[in-house]
């Protein structure tokens, strides 16, 4: 396994666990202690991992927004699926937005080349990969949120409020068992509302590690949702929400699950 790739393995157990040993991450990767100490010394420079007394933990918190980086490298393989199954939701003649995000990267990566479309988005990062297929990309200006990439703020929101999209890709740090959508950012939160205000169909695509999960504001709720898409079953608790709301629920999971 090449460094940069264990190094995203060790992001994703530590985040998947809640927190690793060395020794725990050592055995599971087959490395030295002194391999897998030195790996955690460089993801805690780049505040991907937070260390702790003989491991590392993860460094979110419902008070607390990880940066675009940080959430790049973890559970790309599932993102990558749920991008690729999102994707088949765009059609031809079609306005679609595209919300800032990591998942949403995933969608715009795998959006089809064969059908003529007009993507918008509040993201620069993701202006740039749906650029590489689309003739015209339109981005809504405003001012850009570091942390996350994102356009926010007065120039943005005004963009939102005159336009409107056939479809939106719309992203979450959480989903609550009541149906709630949260984000830890206000101004962020204030676009996701207006997103979703101008939208005809919506399209929440978030992994599993989003569900029960509860950030600082809430934005919108599964009531304003038409298609969930997953990489694993939702819990009992969000499945009954997205029933209620009457969301079409899209499972992407792995050939080995």
């Amino acid at each position: 396994m090449l460094p940069e790739q264990r190094k995203r393995t060790i992001v994703e157990l530590v985040s998947d666990r809640d927190g690793c040993s060395v020794e725990q991450l050592a055995d599971q990767l087959g490395v030295s202690k002194a391999t897998i100490r030195r790996d955690l010394d460089d993801l805690e420079a780049e505040r991907l991992v937070e260390r702790s007394h003989g491991g590392a933990v993860p460094v979110t918190a419902v008070g607390r927004e990880q940066t675009y980086v940080q959430k790049e490298v973890q559970n790309l393989d599932a993102k990558a699926r749920i991008g690729a199954r999102a994707a088949t939701e765009i059609h031809d003649g079609q306005v679609a937005f595209f919300d800032s995000g990591t998942t949403t990267m995933q969608v715009a990566k795998q959006a089809p080349t064969d059908t003529a479309f007009i993507p918008v988005t509040n993201s620069p990062v993701l202006a740039l990969e749906l650029g590489q297929t689309a003739n015209e990309v339109k981005l809504t200006g405003g001012t850009l949120r570091h942390r996350t990439r994102a356009l926010v703020g007065p120039s943005a929101e005004a963009f939102m409020g005159r336009t409107n999209f056939d479809l939106l890709f719309l992203g979450t740090n959480g989903v609550g068992g009541d149906g709630s959508l949260t984000t830890p950012n206000e101004d962020e939160a204030r676009m996701k509302e207006l997103m979703v205000e101008s939208a005809e169909r919506v399209v929440l695509v978030t992994d599993e590690t989003k569900f029960g999960e509860q950030s600082f504001l809430q934005f919108a709720s599964l009531e304003d949702v038409d298609v969930l898409v997953t990489d694993a079953e939702p819990s009992d608790e969000i499945a009954e929400a997205c029933t209620a709301a009457d969301v079409t629920v899209g499972v992407e999971g792995s050939d080995d699950r």
